[in-house]
């Protein structure tokens, strides 16, 4: 039986975030090429430190000679990426550290096993499980303590830009740890903040003071109580922050991106790739089907699980685990979403819309629990499947 009475704790880091940077910088990268050519592939790495940042991976054009012409945008998209995010540090600033491209032609070998023929469906661009999660215990039906964690860090960033909280600075995480009683999250149990400040002069006071009010704004009445720990900046004076405080990556923050730890992970990350990779679509696509499974009514909790083999189109398997809170067969289950959904990775592409420049948004405050937007972003947080999946089980 599953555990009804337990702490729970999830992260979130913001766009500031070292890794975040990076992961922005090769989302953006991928939404130019979309933007100019819809089936663009794209698989484009991020490394940033003090004062530089390198670019590299791979890029597939239906006119590869085009490739040199769309290159000469790339520092552009770079500077005005961590111009966007605010930094304008001595040893990290738009518009004067070094930024290095490495991106070439995509592999011929990788794209004979993806490209459609005449005799061949298109196949995935890579081999790898896929999870999708959702549950009752937020309205976004998403895992509580990562949903707040993001909403912490957001409501930081709108404030820090909007100028009315002019000594924040981009670089932060943040930490939720929930108290759940019959499977429900009840209490707030510890808030962890720690964001990069203007002055040496503040200290974790001061800062405290500063982050408070907007922590207690964004999280639902009642639960942090008079019992919660206050962790913020708990190791004193953060100035220097962002590359020039840490490495960042692209793709090393896949818990961040998804439920926080609250359901598995298949192990690839999402940003710099094009939607024929799986790691991404197949990601996508797995939320949106357990999402609507929950919002259907036919469990508080669910898990879809897809495997897919590179260059072959069909899932090799679909697996849906209902936590012990089903309304239905998970088996019958199973079946019913092969049957309302392509899963294949033009399929998925084509009914999520994903060819889109959709992709930069994403790379800060999770993948997941947002709501849809009018242009195809966030497509994977509707739930028009409900009527298609209750006829087919």
């Amino acid at each position: 039986m599953t555990r009804q009475d337990y702490i729970f704790t999830s992260e979130s880091v913001s766009e500031g975030h070292p890794d975040k940077v990076c992961d922005r910088i090769s989302d953006s990268i991928l939404d130019t090429f979309l933007a100019e050519e819809p089936e663009a592939r794209v698989a484009c790495e991020t490394f940033a430190t003090t004062n530089q940042v390198v670019v590299g991976g791979e890029v597939g054009l239906s006119d590869q000679s085009k490739l040199t012409e769309y290159m000469g945008q790339v520092e552009g998209i770079v500077r005005s990426a961590i111009k966007d995010i605010g930094y304008e540090q001595d040893k990290f600033h738009h518009a004067t550290c070094n930024v290095t491209n490495f991106l070439h032609e995509q592999s011929a070998h990788i794209a004979q096993g993806v490209n459609s023929a005449v005799d061949k469906e298109e196949g995935a661009g890579d081999q790898g499980i896929m999870f999708g999660y959702a549950t009752t215990e937020t309205e976004e039906l998403m895992p509580a303590p990562i949903q707040y964690s993001h909403a912490i860090l957001r409501r930081l960033a709108e404030v820090r830009k909007d100028g009315t909280e002019p000594t924040l600075r981009p670089d932060a995480k943040s930490q939720v740890s929930l108290r759940y009683a019959n499977g429900k999250p009840v209490e707030v149990t510890s808030i962890v903040l720690s964001t990069q400040h203007a002055l040496e002069t503040q200290t974790s006071a001061d800062i405290r003071a500063i982050v408070e009010p907007y922590i207690r704004d964004v999280l639902p009445d009642g639960l942090i109580t008079p019992k919660t720990e206050w962790w913020v900046n708990p190791t004193g004076t953060f100035v220097i922050g962002g590359p020039d405080g840490d490495a960042g990556l692209t793709g090393r923050k896949i818990i961040v991106d998804t439920y926080g730890g609250a359901a598995p992970h298949g192990g690839g990350a999402f940003s710099g790739k094009d939607p024929t990779k799986v790691d991404r679509s197949a990601a996508y696509v797995a939320r949106y089907l357990a999402k609507n499974v929950v919002a259907a009514g036919m469990a508080e909790k669910c898990t879809i699980q897809l495997s897919y083999a590179i260059g072959v189109a069909r899932p090799l398997s679909i697996y849906a685990d209902l936590h012990g809170t089903g309304e239905v067969d998970p088996a019958a289950l199973e079946k019913a979403i092969a049957q309302v959904i392509d899963l294949t990775p033009r399929g998925i592409r084509e009914h999520l819309q994903l060819n889109r420049p959709i992709y930069a948004r994403t790379a800060a405050y999770g993948h997941f629990g947002r709501a849809p937007e009018a242009d195809g972003g966030f497509s994977w947080e509707k739930t028009d499947l409900i009527e298609a999946l209750k006829a087919a089980v």
